[in-house]
């Protein structure tokens, strides 16, 4: 491919999930020229992951719901000429012109993990950002346990390798993706002896307008609900895995009941045997390219930060559209709903003609009506102030660095730290490989004395880990890392 470093993509997406496939073939569709960018070898991001064909999967399409909808957008991006660059990690995104016609610069490496450093730039007129979400952990007294996993992780282990954390498997947190990870694993032979739930699902019933306008999610908690009665899965609601269990694995959780602020009762624990736990408390908008580049974020009801975007999409910053789990994270229907809009929205602006306004009406309306139904959810499944109080003094809390609860408290009680960044100073938490990914809500939550309001807004300047040779390459004369490729559309 001949090296052009001065003509952009109409559109870079980054992110190959619902959202980002959504976006990427309704711009393409009008008449872009766009590429499409993801960390993943495959399509279909966090949501629809699939085997690998040497696995011999017969249905992978058994192990989701909505699959029609994945395979009507994989099926348009391969008959489009989007250009699908998979294994490029998105490091940065600069804006190499103040003008109004703005030229993005989109920086990443490739490969495994972006493990082999060869640096790419991609030009583009506009950007938009679907890059998803990831899971909020909230550490546990022998969380650091081999058998321990995330919900999430036990799903993709499922769903991408066909293979179990375990053969009983406890499931807990807070949210509606336990029952989908339970009813799977119970589906998938293991045994689930409990779905441990922090919260509950009364909320729910306040918001009656919410539920009557969004019955595909009443229908999914059917569904799920129903596999778990068929698997004699029992649901423990108001309660929380308080202690892990186990020598060299785990062996058993001690399940607590809980008041309305999530603090765990006196004397209520009880021992349920388990080799393996999955525990997730929600998912956390993955923002950190957006925010760097100043983009304005709102605080959501379960205490997490999301994009604010405007009624198509567009965030405060001119020329970056974000779409799914971004502005709040609500599922694969509401994610290409949202990716559809943003793409038809910056393909009108890039061409200079007004969008289809029936559609566009359309759309905006399904994705009200969805929003809705998040915001019922979020508030629903906040963390309460009182989940602190089953941490012990000895409790890791940044498992990167081993920074304890009893010295994040030190810091907030006797050295005056009042937020994240100060606690990060004084012990280190959050400066490990992961940067803060795993322990960053929680050390938030702890330096605000248990608020779950406290989630900084995050600024990265490297999104991803990057090689040191990479970065000293950017002051090449041509304006790019030595030896980066430049990518220009096909034709």
């Amino acid at each position: 491919m001949p090296v052009s470093g001065s003509e952009p993509y109409d559109l870079a997406v980054i992110g190959a999930g619902p959202a980002g496939l959504a976006g990427a073939v309704a711009a393409a569709d009008m008449g872009l020229k766009v590429a499409l960018l993801d960390a993943s070898a495959h399509t279909g991001g966090q949501f629809y992951r699939t085997p690998h064909p040497a696995l011999g999967a017969v249905r992978p399409e058994a192990l989701h719901h909505d699959w029609s909808g994945y395979a009507d957008l994989r099926g348009r991006l391969a008959q489009s000429r989007i250009r699908h660059l998979p294994g490029h990690h998105v490091w940065s995104v600069t804006n190499e012109s103040a003008d109004v016609g703005a030229t993005w610069a989109v920086h990443a490496v490739t490969g495994a993990d972006g493990g082999d450093g060869r640096p790419v730039r991609l030009r583009a007129r506009a950007v938009l950002l679907a890059t998803g979400a990831y899971e909020r952990h909230l550490p546990i007294p022998g969380w650091t346990l081999p058998g321990v996993v995330a919900a999430g992780g036990a799903q993709a282990m499922l769903k991408s390798g066909l293979v179990l954390p375990g053969r009983r498997i406890v499931v807990a947190g807070s949210g509606p993706l336990l029952l989908a990870v339970a009813s799977a694993l119970a589906a998938a032979g293991a045994r689930v002896p409990a779905v441990v739930e922090a919260s509950g699902y009364l909320r729910y019933a306040r918001h009656p307008r919410a539920l009557v306008t969004n019955p595909h999610k009443s229908a999914e908690a059917l569904v799920h609900g129903t596999a778990l009665l068929r698997h004699r899965v029992r649901v423990r609601m108001r309660s929380a895995v308080t202690e892990v269990h186990g020598t060299d694995r785990v062996e058993a959780v001690t399940v607590t009941r809980l008041d309305k602020n999530w603090r765990p009762a006196q004397g209520a624990g009880r021992r349920i045997q388990c080799d393996a736990l999955a525990v997730g408390h929600g998912l956390m908008p993955q923002i950190e390219l957006a925010t760097t580049l100043g983009c304005a974020s709102r605080s959501l009801p379960d205490g997490t930060r999301a994009l604010a975007v405007d009624r198509l999409q567009e965030t405060s910053v001119r020329g970056l559209w974000a779409a799914g789990e971004t502005g709040g994270v609500g599922g694969a229907a509401l994610a290409r709903t949202e990716g559809e809009l943003a793409g038809i929205a910056a393909a009108a602006r890039l061409l200079g003609r007004l969008a289809p306004s029936g559609r566009v009406r359309a759309l905006q309306r399904r994705r009200d009506r969805m929003r809705a139904f998040v915001d019922v959810m979020a508030a629903a499944h906040a963390p309460g102030p009182g989940w602190s109080r089953w941490l012990t003094d000895e409790t890791e809390v940044c498992r990167c660095e081993e920074v304890t609860a009893g010295r994040i408290r030190e810091a907030v009680e006797d050295l005056g730290a009042r937020d994240a960044r100060t606690v990060k100073l004084l012990t280190r938490a959050g400066m490990g490989w992961c940067q803060g990914r795993m322990c960053g809500a929680a050390v938030a939550c702890l330096a605000a004395c248990g608020r779950a309001d406290g989630l900084p807004v995050e600024r990265r300047p490297l999104a991803v880990p990057v090689p040191l040779a990479v970065l000293a390459g950017l002051d090449d004369p041509d304006g790019k890392p030595a030896g980066a490729p430049s990518y220009r559309p096909s034709t």
